[in-house]
């Protein structure tokens, strides 16, 4: 399964919002010269159709640069890994895979687990 994190759904839907609010209608419609003449204009089915193509580009776009924490706690990692504690323990112990501990709390660099999985 492929869930996310409630904060992660609540940033993605703040994202698409904040882009819809702020789309320029020279990006929407693109053939006309002068935009105060869409006030009187009724809506095609071009249009719609440009606009679910530009919204669909920026959904692509906006999930491709999704914002990867930096740093991830053990139970992400293993999650993540789908890694038992002890294997993680193990990628830790013979220097596999990098961390810090703050206080009683292990971090690992996203950075770090991405080489470790692409050696």
């Amino acid at each position: 399964m492929n869930e996310k994190h409630p904060n992660e759904v609540d940033l993605y839907h703040n994202k698409l919002n904040t882009f819809i609010m702020n789309l320029l209608p020279k990006k929407l419609f693109p053939e006309i010269d002068n935009i105060e003449l869409l006030n009187h204009q009724v809506v095609t089915k071009r249009d719609l159709l440009n606009f679910g193509n530009l919204l669909l580009n920026e959904i692509k776009s906006a999930a491709q640069k999704e914002d990867i924490p930096q740093w991830l706690k053990s139970a992400e990692v293993r999650k993540l890994l789908k890694i038992s504690p002890g294997t993680l323990q193990n990628l830790r112990v013979n220097g596999t895979l990098k961390y810090k501990r703050i206080g009683g709390i292990i971090y690992y660099k996203y950075e770090d687990i991405a080489k470790m999985l692409n050696q």
